[in-house]
């Protein structure tokens, strides 16, 4: 993404800290990591609200520490305005959303209380900036919730509206009681508070205003675009063109050792080669020592 866009945006709603892509680029202003998770005693336990970033990159890591129990209401209630701000000063060229779905109500491990509707709420909202947005999947360890959740996030990134009674199939019981897609909320104890959560927004905002508008960043090299072409793909159209050639010029070169390497190292002597390099027969086998 970084070859054809100069910023982009990555964001978390997993319950879990998105520490890992925060690292990777914690010193660069061409990427933002947005991470709302649970934070605390919790794996991984990093995510704090002062952690912003470093050197060039300070400013573009945004943490949204949250506590347990976060509904519908209280979660559209930072997540929007955070994100607003986040899409007018960093204008990400595309937008990578993680949607892990332990934020839900009910998850094994997870101790949000997330509605279907509230997390796929998320998605919409995202997706109402009109910009270039790549969904992936993420944790969530009640797999029929993970399963509903995603089937109806893909009909709102798609534009479709679902039935929401299941229709038949061969995990139809996994579905029971109520064989309807749906993940309601629970009356588990919400333990963010307004003062909490505005504390939270009022710091992030303070984090955002002092990141410039659609900051001017530098190209840096990057990796060649996936996927491409294998070495035996290139192989077989090279020797497809050359008709009677047996051999394409990538594999003549393989099987080639440099005269520095065809003596033995363990002593200062060697026998020079006439010739400054050698054939060995073979791309796979290295040539015998002399």
């Amino acid at each position: 993404l970084l070859r054809y866009h100069q910023r982009v945006m990555y964001l978390d709603i997993d319950v879990h800290h998105g520490d890992g892509v925060e690292e990777a680029f914690y010193t660069t202003d061409r990427v933002m990591s947005v991470s709302f998770h649970k934070f605390g005693d919790f794996f991984p336990g990093t995510g704090h609200v002062d952690d912003v970033g470093v050197a060039r990159g300070r400013g573009y890591a945004v943490n949204v520490p949250l506590r347990d129990g976060i509904d519908d209401a209280s979660y559209a209630g930072i997540f929007e305005p955070v994100m607003r701000m986040v899409m007018e000063r960093f204008r990400p060229g595309a937008v990578v959303m993680q949607c892990g779905t332990d934020s839900l109500s009910g998850d094994r491990i997870g101790c949000f209380n997330l509605s279907m509707q509230g997390h796929a709420a998320c998605v919409a909202f995202m997706k109402s900036f009109n910009v270039p947005l790549f969904c992936l999947g993420g944790g969530g360890y009640t797999i029929r919730n993970v399963a509903r959740t995603w089937a109806y996030e893909t009909a709102v990134l798609l534009g479709h509206d679902l039935d929401p009674v299941l229709p038949y199939n061969d995990y139809y019981d996994f579905y029971g009681p109520e064989f309807r897609l749906d993940v309601p909320a629970s009356n588990m104890e919400n333990m963010n508070t307004r003062e909490y959560l505005a504390q939270i927004l009022e710091r992030v905002g303070e984090q955002l205003r002092s990141v410039p508008h659609a900051p001017s960043a530098q190209m840096h090299e990057v990796p060649r675009d996936w996927p491409e072409d294998s070495d035996n793909e290139i192989d077989d159209a090279e020797m497809d063109a050359a008709g009677e050639a047996k051999m394409t010029r990538r594999q003549r070169e393989a099987r080639v050792v440099p005269h520095a390497e065809a003596y033995d190292t363990d002593t200062d002597e060697f026998t020079p080669i006439v010739n400054p390099y050698r054939h060995t027969g073979t791309s796979t086998r290295p040539a015998a020592r002399r």
